[in-house]
């Protein structure tokens, strides 16, 4: 497959951060936030902040261990903030690094969210996060302040942000914070109701499917994050694509109607070796919820 460049894509080499401060997030979750240098300055070394749109991602790199694809959980005068759950080799060490430790960024690629600024005083919008994807959400709900923020965990010691965004509304699989069920089932209440015009969303696939399908049925908007496995994050490897698309370069961010000309979406995806697996074999984040039922087909 033919790697396509980025539009306004020029090659750069990380540009490194010191880590300021490390919050713990809850039992598996933990924000690292880095001081960041003057905006102008920072744009000159190659880190333009002020192309970033939530949703966007950087490359983080990790001298003498790798560099891998991340979502800003926070970005402000105080600096940018990083959310980490503890996987693999990479992840762990992030997620053990100590303040004064020293990452290289680079970004910001992709896809992010879009035209969202007309929603800004709009309560009509949902903002549904699962596991993880709720650190992708949360620069969207700080420019969305009138949205309602759901997010599902497992049980209320994997819930994240709690505190961050007072106003959220809670599912957990065991009912142990907040409502016991799905997130789905917010939305179907939402519009059954005719309360909603825009949906973005985050998390697991399964759940982001049944999302973008029930969306798609309804007529009402919708726009999801896809996490794919991303080595270069610059279109050059192939190894995030999906249906003839390179999420790295035309998402992550996808609308439920793109999502519906990509039979993978919701049922399939590639490992880090380029086989492909199917979703349904996967074992999900253990920060994540369990899969809610599954979709009907977009």
């Amino acid at each position: 497959m033919a790697a396509r460049k980025a539009k306004g894509f020029r090659p750069s080499l990380p540009v490194v951060l010191t880590l300021a401060e490390v919050r713990r997030e809850n039992e598996q979750m933990v924000t690292l936030l880095f001081q960041v240098p003057e905006a102008r300055e920072a744009a000159a070394r190659g880190l333009d902040l002020g192309a970033f749109v939530p949703g966007r991602f950087f490359m983080l790199w990790i001298p003498r261990l790798d560099e891998k694809p991340y979502a800003l959980s926070h970005v402000g005068p105080d600096g940018l903030s990083v959310s980490v759950h503890k996987r693999g080799p990479f992840s762990t060490r992030l997620g053990e690094l100590e303040p004064g430790a020293r990452v290289g960024f680079r970004g910001p690629l992709g896809r992010g969210f879009w035209d969202f600024e007309r929603f800004a005083g709009s309560e009509r919008v949902g903002l549904i996060g699962g596991g993880c994807g709720t650190a992708v959400l949360a620069p969207l709900a700080e420019r969305l302040p009138r949205a309602t923020l759901v997010q599902g965990a497992n049980t209320a010691g994997r819930v994240l942000f709690r505190d961050r965004f007072a106003g959220q509304v809670i599912f957990t699989d065991d009912g142990s914070a907040g409502r016991k069920g799905f997130p789905t089932e917010w939305l179907d209440e939402r519009l059954a109701a005719g309360a909603l015009d825009m949906v973005y969303t985050c998390g697991p696939e399964a759940m982001t499917a049944a999302i973008a399908s029930t969306c798609l049925r309804a007529g009402v908007a919708c726009q999801v994050s896809l996490e794919r496995y991303m080595k270069c994050g610059v279109g050059v490897c192939g190894q995030c694509e999906c249906d003839g698309r390179l999420v790295c370069l035309d998402g992550p961010t996808f609308s439920a109607e793109e999502l519906a000309q990509m039979p993978s979406f919701g049922r399939a995806r590639r490992d880090k070796t380029g086989r492909r697996i199917d979703l349904a074999m996967v074992t999900p984040c253990p920060a994540e919820p369990r899969k809610p039922p599954a979709p009907q087909s977009l």
